[in-house]
């Protein structure tokens, strides 16, 4: 989140005519602390946005890149590779998925359509169910799921949803020219009062604090935290992307 705000701050600074930050839909109502720290960010760019008139800023979010770093699939292909067994926290999970150039090509055209203070939300279609996915890969490896691989059910990690949300209820949604690409609305907020909890925030990390998820918390009021939260999201058991975009 502060490498964020300093490369927001550079890019002002050095005349930069749009600054899109890539976030992701663990950003809404956030549940761990990635999430929360995503949002973070959202509200850092704009912030800049009403502060750096000169430069535009704006973000896209989605969620689930197919093929990106800690896809899911490959992990799922290794695990069928290795004979098994596949594993999925819970048999309901269901994420929203697109393509590498889908999210390229919706990317740049949100930059495009770009004013500023903007959040982009891109089309992701219908959610897929995991434990489809999982079954659907051993099925095109040629096994039977049950029989020839083993599904194992892990249980959700800390902080995990069954589903991702796009958008808060708050931020409404407008359309753009591309059916795939609309916008949520920003949300207000004290400038000067966000400002000091950047700089609390900073302090504390740098301090390794043991404080900071209840001050994010503070920060970002949909985050739902509680003190179990270990924000952790590990690979040992994936339902997802787990790259997050």
């Amino acid at each position: 989140m502060i490498g964020t705000y300093k490369t927001a701050t550079a890019a002002a600074r050095y005349g930069v005519g749009k600054f899109v930050l890539i976030s992701t839909d663990k950003a809404v109502n956030p549940t761990n602390i990635m999430g929360a720290s995503k949002r973070l960010c959202e509200m850092v760019v704009q912030m800049m946005d009403r502060q750096c008139p000169d430069t535009s800023f704006a973000v896209v979010r989605f969620g689930n890149v197919l093929g990106s770093n800690g896809s899911v699939i490959p992990l799922f292909k290794k695990q069928i590779a290795e004979g098994g067994p596949v594993t999925v926290t819970d048999k309901r999970v269901i994420r929203y998925f697109m393509t590498i150039p889908e999210a390229v090509s919706l990317v740049l055209q949100a930059a495009y359509y770009a004013v500023g203070g903007e959040i982009f939300v891109l089309e992701m279609g219908e959610p897929v169910k995991i434990d489809d996915m999982a079954r659907n890969l051993i099925r095109l490896s040629g096994f039977t799921p049950d029989e020839d691989i083993k599904i194992v059910y892990t249980g959700l990690r800390p902080g995990e949803k069954l589903y991702e949300e796009l958008l808060m209820n708050e931020e409404g949604l407008q359309e753009t020219a591309n059916k795939l690409i609309h916008i949520g609305m920003p949300i207000q907020m004290d400038d000067a009062w966000f400002r000091r909890k950047l700089s609390e925030l900073d302090l504390a990390s740098r301090q390794e604090s043991n404080d900071i998820r209840a001050l994010v918390a503070e920060i970002v009021p949909t985050y739902h935290y509680t003190p179990q939260d270990t924000g952790a999201q590990t690979d040992a058991a994936p339902v997802a992307e787990s790259a997050q975009v």
